[in-house]
Protein backbone atom coordinates (compact mmCIF):
# COMPACT_ATOMS: atom_id res chain seq x y z
CA UNK A 1 0.00 0.00 0.00
CA UNK A 2 2.48 2.49 0.69
CA UNK A 3 4.25 1.97 -2.47
CA UNK A 4 1.62 2.78 -4.16
CA UNK A 5 0.72 5.59 -2.14
CA UNK A 6 3.82 6.81 -2.96
CA UNK A 7 3.43 6.21 -6.91
CA UNK A 8 0.18 8.61 -6.28
CA UNK A 9 2.24 11.02 -4.93
CA UNK A 10 4.54 11.42 -7.64
CA UNK A 11 2.44 11.88 -9.92
CA UNK A 12 1.66 15.05 -8.80
CA UNK A 13 4.37 17.45 -10.39
CA UNK A 14 3.60 16.31 -13.53
CA UNK A 15 0.02 16.23 -13.07
CA UNK A 16 0.59 19.96 -12.69
CA UNK A 17 3.19 20.28 -15.72
CA UNK A 18 0.05 18.48 -17.91
CA UNK A 19 -2.34 20.92 -16.59
CA UNK A 20 0.11 24.15 -17.97
CA UNK A 21 0.59 22.24 -20.98
CA UNK A 22 -2.86 21.34 -22.07
CA UNK A 23 -3.64 25.31 -20.98
CA UNK A 24 -0.95 26.61 -23.42
CA UNK A 25 -2.79 23.59 -25.97
CA UNK A 26 -5.77 25.42 -25.37
CA UNK A 27 -4.71 29.34 -26.14
CA UNK A 28 -3.01 28.35 -29.81
CA UNK A 29 -6.15 26.51 -30.61
CA UNK A 30 -8.17 29.84 -29.93
CA UNK A 31 -5.43 31.90 -31.58
CA UNK A 32 -6.04 29.57 -34.84
CA UNK A 33 -9.71 29.74 -34.74
CA UNK A 34 -9.11 33.96 -35.23
CA UNK A 35 -6.77 33.02 -37.89
CA UNK A 36 -9.21 31.03 -39.42
CA UNK A 37 -12.44 33.78 -38.81
CA UNK A 38 -10.54 36.08 -40.79
CA UNK A 39 -9.61 33.37 -43.52
CA UNK A 40 -13.43 33.38 -44.03
CA UNK A 41 -13.79 37.03 -44.30
CA UNK A 42 -10.52 37.44 -46.94
CA UNK A 43 -12.01 34.73 -49.02
CA UNK A 44 -15.25 36.44 -49.21
CA UNK A 45 -13.89 39.47 -50.52
CA UNK A 46 -11.84 37.38 -52.90
CA UNK A 47 -15.07 35.91 -54.60
CA UNK A 48 -16.51 39.57 -54.77
CA UNK A 49 -13.24 40.83 -56.66
CA UNK A 50 -13.05 37.57 -58.85
CA UNK A 51 -16.35 38.59 -59.72
CA UNK A 52 -15.52 42.13 -60.95
CA UNK A 53 -12.90 40.63 -62.83
CA UNK A 54 -14.78 38.30 -64.80
CA UNK A 55 -14.12 35.37 -66.48
CA UNK A 56 -10.78 35.97 -66.53
CA UNK A 57 -10.81 35.49 -62.60
CA UNK A 58 -13.08 32.43 -62.52
CA UNK A 59 -10.56 30.22 -61.22
CA UNK A 60 -9.51 32.46 -58.57
CA UNK A 61 -12.62 32.67 -57.43
CA UNK A 62 -13.45 28.77 -57.68
CA UNK A 63 -10.34 28.76 -55.25
CA UNK A 64 -11.49 31.67 -53.06
CA UNK A 65 -15.14 29.92 -51.99
CA UNK A 66 -13.18 26.36 -51.63
CA UNK A 67 -10.66 28.54 -49.41
CA UNK A 68 -13.85 29.58 -47.53
CA UNK A 69 -15.03 26.39 -47.25
CA UNK A 70 -11.41 25.42 -45.73
CA UNK A 71 -12.21 27.77 -43.06
CA UNK A 72 -15.45 26.71 -41.94
CA UNK A 73 -14.19 23.53 -42.12
CA UNK A 74 -11.07 24.33 -40.13
CA UNK A 75 -12.83 25.97 -37.09
CA UNK A 76 -14.84 23.01 -36.76
CA UNK A 77 -12.07 20.78 -36.34
CA UNK A 78 -10.55 23.36 -34.01
CA UNK A 79 -13.59 22.97 -31.99
CA UNK A 80 -13.41 19.10 -31.74
CA UNK A 81 -10.05 19.72 -30.53
CA UNK A 82 -11.30 21.98 -28.32
CA UNK A 83 -13.30 19.63 -26.45
CA UNK A 84 -10.77 17.50 -26.39
CA UNK A 85 -8.72 19.66 -24.54
CA UNK A 86 -11.23 20.02 -21.90
CA UNK A 87 -11.93 16.52 -21.39
CA UNK A 88 -7.76 16.21 -20.83
CA UNK A 89 -8.42 19.58 -18.29
CA UNK A 90 -11.24 17.66 -16.74
CA UNK A 91 -9.38 14.63 -15.77
CA UNK A 92 -5.47 15.78 -14.91
CA UNK A 93 -7.89 18.34 -12.23
CA UNK A 94 -9.57 15.04 -10.86
CA UNK A 95 -6.15 13.51 -10.74
CA UNK A 96 -5.02 16.40 -8.75
CA UNK A 97 -8.00 16.03 -6.55
CA UNK A 98 -7.60 12.55 -6.14
CA UNK A 99 -3.49 13.55 -5.13
CA UNK A 100 -4.58 15.71 -2.65
CA UNK A 101 -7.37 13.38 -1.15
CA UNK A 102 -4.91 10.49 -1.05
CA UNK A 103 -2.28 12.25 0.60
CA UNK A 104 -4.79 13.22 3.41
CA UNK A 105 -5.94 9.71 3.73
CA UNK A 106 -2.05 7.99 4.09
CA UNK A 107 -1.76 10.77 6.83
CA UNK A 108 -4.96 9.50 8.66
CA UNK A 109 -3.75 6.29 7.88
CA UNK A 110 -0.74 6.75 9.34
CA UNK A 111 -2.77 7.58 12.42
CA UNK A 112 -4.84 4.62 12.64
CA UNK A 113 -4.02 0.52 11.77
CA UNK A 114 -7.66 -0.33 10.72
CA UNK A 115 -8.35 -2.30 8.11
CA UNK A 116 -11.34 0.54 6.84
CA UNK A 117 -9.08 3.31 5.79
CA UNK A 118 -6.62 0.99 3.68
CA UNK A 119 -9.97 -0.27 2.42
CA UNK A 120 -10.60 3.22 1.40
CA UNK A 121 -7.19 4.08 0.69
CA UNK A 122 -7.41 1.46 -2.10
CA UNK A 123 -10.46 2.52 -3.40
CA UNK A 124 -8.76 6.20 -3.83
CA UNK A 125 -5.85 4.68 -5.55
CA UNK A 126 -8.32 2.72 -8.33
CA UNK A 127 -9.61 5.85 -9.10
CA UNK A 128 -6.57 7.74 -9.92
CA UNK A 129 -5.75 4.76 -12.08
CA UNK A 130 -9.17 5.33 -13.97
CA UNK A 131 -8.07 8.87 -14.45
CA UNK A 132 -5.10 8.65 -15.62
CA UNK A 133 -6.64 5.95 -17.79
CA UNK A 134 -8.90 8.14 -19.19
CA UNK A 135 -6.47 11.22 -19.88
CA UNK A 136 -3.98 8.69 -21.58
CA UNK A 137 -6.86 8.13 -23.74
CA UNK A 138 -7.91 11.27 -24.19
CA UNK A 139 -3.81 12.57 -25.18
CA UNK A 140 -4.17 9.83 -28.16
CA UNK A 141 -7.58 11.37 -29.23
CA UNK A 142 -6.09 14.87 -29.22
CA UNK A 143 -2.66 14.08 -31.01
CA UNK A 144 -4.59 12.31 -33.74
CA UNK A 145 -6.88 14.87 -34.10
CA UNK A 146 -4.02 17.40 -34.33
CA UNK A 147 -2.93 15.50 -36.62
CA UNK A 148 -6.13 15.31 -39.18
CA UNK A 149 -5.94 19.32 -38.38
CA UNK A 150 -2.18 19.44 -39.83
CA UNK A 151 -3.02 17.64 -42.78
CA UNK A 152 -6.73 19.70 -43.03
CA UNK A 153 -3.71 22.71 -43.22
CA UNK A 154 -1.88 21.33 -45.90
CA UNK A 155 -4.76 21.43 -48.55
CA UNK A 156 -5.54 25.02 -47.40
CA UNK A 157 -1.63 25.38 -48.39
CA UNK A 158 -2.74 23.87 -51.48
CA UNK A 159 -5.36 26.21 -52.32
CA UNK A 160 -3.42 29.16 -51.38
CA UNK A 161 -0.76 28.81 -53.49
CA UNK A 162 -2.98 27.52 -56.74
CA UNK A 163 -4.76 31.16 -55.99
CA UNK A 164 -1.38 32.79 -56.63
CA UNK A 165 -1.26 31.02 -59.74
CA UNK A 166 -4.77 31.15 -60.90
CA UNK A 167 -4.43 35.43 -59.48
CA UNK A 168 -1.32 36.03 -62.49
CA UNK A 169 -4.34 35.24 -65.05
CA UNK A 170 -7.10 38.14 -63.78
CA UNK A 171 -5.74 40.42 -66.50
CA UNK A 172 -5.77 44.23 -64.92
CA UNK A 173 -6.86 42.61 -61.74
CA UNK A 174 -3.83 40.43 -61.69
CA UNK A 175 -2.30 43.10 -58.85
CA UNK A 176 -4.52 43.06 -56.25
CA UNK A 177 -5.25 39.45 -56.87
CA UNK A 178 -2.16 38.42 -56.24
CA UNK A 179 -2.04 40.55 -52.77
CA UNK A 180 -5.07 38.91 -51.44
CA UNK A 181 -3.39 35.23 -52.74
CA UNK A 182 -0.42 36.09 -51.11
CA UNK A 183 -2.56 37.16 -47.40
CA UNK A 184 -4.32 33.87 -47.89
CA UNK A 185 -0.89 32.19 -48.41
CA UNK A 186 1.15 34.32 -45.09
CA UNK A 187 -1.89 33.24 -42.68
CA UNK A 188 -2.68 29.39 -43.99
CA UNK A 189 1.75 29.29 -43.45
CA UNK A 190 0.74 30.76 -40.02
CA UNK A 191 -1.62 28.01 -39.18
CA UNK A 192 0.15 25.68 -40.14
CA UNK A 193 3.40 26.84 -37.94
CA UNK A 194 1.17 26.72 -34.94
CA UNK A 195 -0.21 23.14 -35.70
CA UNK A 196 3.30 22.23 -36.35
CA UNK A 197 4.35 23.23 -32.74
CA UNK A 198 1.32 21.96 -31.08
CA UNK A 199 2.07 17.96 -32.22
CA UNK A 200 5.21 18.64 -31.05
CA UNK A 201 4.27 19.65 -27.65
CA UNK A 202 5.70 17.76 -24.60
CA UNK A 203 2.06 16.97 -23.29
CA UNK A 204 1.98 14.17 -26.03
CA UNK A 205 5.67 13.04 -24.79
CA UNK A 206 4.08 12.54 -21.26
CA UNK A 207 6.87 14.16 -19.40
Amino acid sequence: MTTALSTTAAKAPQAGVDLLRIVRINEEIKSVVNVAFKINIMALNAIFLAKRAGVAARGFGVLSNELRVFSQDLRDCMSSLTSLVHGCVNDVSLMLQDIRHTRLLRHAAEMTNGTRMAEVLARRERENERHAASLASQRKQLKRALEDAFRMVELGGVLAKSAKIEAAYGQSFAVPLSQVSSEFDGIVEEIRASLESLRHSAFFAGR
